[in-house]
């Protein structure tokens, strides 16, 4: 597992499998935001196995050791 976090935008992306190839994902769920509180969305491939999260403000909804242990894009 790895994880990425975009500064500029405050988006991190935690990746389940190594590498997600082009056109790998198949199907994003956007979970609602009312019910969790702020912008999540699953990424999963053609059998609904999922590859990554996608965390929106992650400064905000990650705990600060994780973003520190993350890839800066």
């Amino acid at each position: 597992m790895k994880i990425s976090h975009d500064k500029e935008i405050d988006a991190a992306y935690i990746y389940l499998k190594d590498e997600i190839k082009e056109g790998e994902v198949r199907y994003t769920y956007p979970c609602d935001v009312s019910e969790v509180g702020f912008e999540l969305n699953l990424d999963f491939d053609k059998n609904r196995v999922l590859l990554g999260i996608e965390v929106m403000n992650a400064s905000r909804h990650l705990p600060l050791t994780i973003l520190k242990k993350a890839d800066c894009l």
